[in-house]
């Protein structure tokens, strides 16, 4: 099994390279051509709900994006039939959720906080190499009549339309689409910010699917003067009662009838109710057409997507989420059933969970930990909603790539890294991180693989005075001696660093956690108390130390360990392999576990899985 993991990790995909010849190319600092990259292996965890009829399951994925998409082209190269993603922004802001303790109405101190989620702070550069790198490769899944939506605003849009350009061609555009809003972008000194920009392209131009009648909204004209005519055509009603818009075709001396209960297909600045469904809408707007249209006018109709009503069942509290019906037009009109559909941003799992209500196959990936427990939380409750029994759902399973469960929250990495290897920190002024055995040691971004882009910083602030004080006094030793941490890496970093350096004679060791993991230990455990007896399964105790320590409470001052835990699965057959749980509890908002469960008398190994409200989880087999 070893001998086949490791020849795994080394094949190599080659990659499609962009033909930009005749158009705009988009340059940047350290801009590196992204020509191949190389398999990375996946671990099964969980399992949830049985595959469909021709034995598929759906997937998600923990990890980088840029790893998981290199796992999948084995399997998925020019199969996937829709690609929607929500990047960064390159906002300048952390991203956070609050938390706290359930069955709590007053919220103090020690009962909530907010957790940073992700930060969506960059530097030009690398987010432009990031963006890049994982555009190629989506181009490479998707297959020969798909389509692709990359949704961003103001910050970045002008960018990623010319990467979209360059990667996919700029004849492949077929949309600039306005996602209209109405809360939020106030500005005192420039023009309020309402409206985010989705860009469509097509994998080959002439050859997708364009469902224009599943997505057919209520036509709505403006407001008609006396004589009954208005901007859009002059309405009416005929002898059958279904009113109609008549508007002179452009150009061209002939005139159009348009119905209003047939609808019309949305143009491209989209104005979308997130709280009722499209037929709901239509209906209640087609009957008040025919109410109004013998009186003489109606305004413009206005539908928002900025925001989820705080009671509405699809809301998570992930901060950036959108709603569901915006990823309902998408999917409907750009793909049919049991197409596959793909998010390698995932977040919340939106467009994970409107794929499994519309039968579409999915894969869905994020690196972070949170996104996927929340996401995993989202598609059980859509399995088992008695409401969508209609059709039967089928299930998912739960994958890291690349071993990526050794960091359980990315953001605390550096400071676990350096408590678990004993470095001495330095300041947060010193261009390294730290000190080992006499070595300088700085930690590279350990929520993705590192490249000859993340040296930039470092090699810039290095002490090059002081190098050639040291070299003239010997010639013959490394001027300095650097360790560099990082989860994966390109294979050439350490020859880039030595390059980028130049005539300095450096000492460069690199440390690939994923390879050295097993010799490190992390303080991060949870405690819990587990008793089975006559066929029951108590939990009497759980204390999950990180979160205990951002709340800033002793376990002996917990009145009720329940108020700590987000959900509880139990497998009372567990294969040893992968997590099938047959108890599923998950509470909703504000409620708490049940705690106790009965278990069949036939159970074979029993394990459980208890995931706090950090998302961070203890997973014991029980005796």
């Amino acid at each position: 099994m070893a001998e086949e993991r490791k020849e795994e990790q080394l094949d190599l995909f080659e990659l499609q390279k962009p033909v930009i010849k005749g158009y705009p190319e988009l340059r940047w600092t350290g801009k590196r051509p992204y020509t191949s990259t190389q398999f990375y292996p996946a671990q099964m965890k969980e399992k949830y709900g049985e595959p469909d009829e021709k034995g598929w399951m759906n997937k998600i994925y923990w990890g980088d994006n840029l790893q998981v998409m290199s796992h999948l082209l084995r399997d998925y190269r020019g199969k996937v039939k829709l690609i929607y993603i929500d990047p960064p922004f390159d906002s300048k802001a952390d991203y956070k959720k609050k938390i706290k303790l359930k069955g709590k109405e007053v919220e103090t101190d020690n009962n909530s906080f907010e957790e940073k989620q992700y930060g969506d702070i960059w530097t030009n550069d690398e987010y432009l190499q990031f963006m890049y790198e994982r555009l190629i490769l989506l181009r490479e899944l998707l297959s020969d009549d798909g389509c692709i939506y990359l949704h961003c605003d103001w910050h970045k849009a002008a960018h990623l339309k010319l990467l979209m350009d360059e990667v996919f061609g700029h004849d492949a555009m077929l949309n600039e689409i306005i996602r209209k809003y109405s809360v939020g972008g106030k500005g005192e000194n420039f023009f309020a910010r309402k409206h985010d920009t989705i860009f469509l392209y097509t994998k080959t131009k002439g050859n997708y699917t364009f469902n224009s009648d599943d997505i057919r909204i209520a036509f709505t004209p403006h407001k008609q003067d006396k004589s009954g005519t208005n901007y859009g055509g002059r309405m009416g009603i005929d002898e059958n009662g279904r009113p109609y818009v008549e508007k002179w075709g452009t150009g061209k001396k002939k005139l159009y009838r348009y119905y209003l209960d047939v609808g019309k297909v949305p143009e491209d600045v989209w104005e979308i109710d997130d709280d009722k469904e499209f037929n709901e809408k239509i209906n209640e707007k087609l009957m008040e057409i025919k109410q109004i249209v013998q009186n003489g006018g109606l305004d413009d109709d206005v539908w928002d997507t900025q925001t989820i009503q705080s009671a509405a069942k699809e809301r998570t509290d992930y901060p950036t989420q959108k709603p569901e019906s915006l990823l309902e037009r998408i999917i409907k009109v750009s793909s049919n059933k049991n197409d596959i559909v793909f998010d390698c941003f995932m977040g919340s799992g939106t467009t994970q969970a409107v794929a499994l209500k519309l039968g579409r196959r999915f894969l869905g990936a994020d690196i972070n930990l949170c996104a996927v427990q929340t996401t995993t939380r989202r598609l059980i409750n859509i399995i088992n909603d008695s409401n969508l029994l209609s059709e039967r759902k089928t299930g998912f399973e739960v994958y890291n790539v690349n071993n990526y469960d050794f960091f359980r929250n990315p953001i605390e990495a550096r400071e676990l890294l350096i408590e678990a290897l004993n470095i001495q920190p330095f300041s947060a002024s010193n261009v390294f991180d730290g000190e080992l055995d006499g070595r300088n040691v700085k930690i590279l971004p350990v929520n993705r693989i590192a490249t000859k882009a993340d040296l930039g910083e470092l090699v810039a602030n290095l002490p090059y005075k002081a190098y050639e004080k040291r070299r003239e006094e010997n010639q013959n030793e490394p001027v300095d001696r650097i360790t560099l941490i990082c989860m994966g890496h390109e294979p050439d970093l350490k020859a880039g660093f030595e390059q980028m350096v130049g005539t300095f004679k450096i000492d460069i060791e690199i440390v690939d956690i994923l390879r050295e993991k097993s010799a490190l230990e992390f303080k991060r455990e949870a405690t819990a108390k587990i008793d089975l007896k006559h066929d029951e399964l108590v939990i009497k105790e759980f204390y999950p130390m990180n979160l205990l320590q951002k709340l800033s409470i002793q376990k002996e001052n917990v009145d009720e360990w329940r108020q700590l835990v987000d959900s509880i699965m139990i497998d009372y057959n567990y294969d040893g392999e992968t997590l099938n749980p047959q108890i599923i509890d998950i509470p909703e908002k504000n409620d708490m576990v049940k705690g106790k469960y009965n278990i069949p008398k036939n159970h074979g190994k029993i394990k459980v899985k208890i995931t706090d409200l950090l998302s961070e989880s203890l997973e014991v087999e029980v005796k």
